[in-house]
């Protein structure tokens, strides 16, 4: 593994505690990119372990997993109605669990061109939250997690 690999992983477990103890705003600080590449890369890592925590979930649950998207109000909507980050972010998620990694990373890259900040820091919390969410559920069930994951949540 890379050095940068390795502090990209360091920063995001920081960040998965942070998550954990619901300090967003010290989650997104742990992650703050000094460049756009690092934020595609902490994306991409992130997605790609919610899809192999999904598949897992999947072939080894008991239960199928669904994925929700809600407004502000909580009522359930389709994708397209979603606010942008949660549209990129379901759509980064199921183009990773059906395999098409090159189409996540254009979902990634497209958000990371025309969102603004929020909407980015909106998109980081995100795959923080499933990543933190997924991965209490396959620990529950007695489910492999990535070692970095479940040594940051455990």
């Amino acid at each position: 593994m890379t050095q940068d690999r390795q502090q990209l992983i360091s920063r995001a477990q920081r960040a998965l505690v942070a998550m954990q103890l619901g300090r967003d705003d010290d989650a997104l600080d742990e992650v703050a990119p000094s460049s756009r590449d690092e934020t595609r890369e902490l994306m991409l890592l992130l997605f790609e372990e919610c899809s192999t925590m999904v598949t897992t979930l999947g072939d080894g649950g008991s239960a199928p997993v669904k994925v929700q998207v809600f407004d502000e109000t909580g009522e359930e909507v389709s994708i397209d109605q979603a606010d942008p980050p949660v549209r990129t972010a379901v759509r980064t998620l199921l183009a990773e669990v059906h395999g098409n990694t090159e189409a996540a990373a254009e979902q990634v890259e497209i958000a990371l061109a025309s969102a603004n900040r929020e909407e980015v820091d909106s998109l980081t919390l995100q795959a923080l939250r499933w990543t933190v969410r997924l991965s209490a559920e396959c620990l529950e069930r007695d489910l492999p997690v990535t070692e970095w994951i479940s040594e940051a949540l455990t």
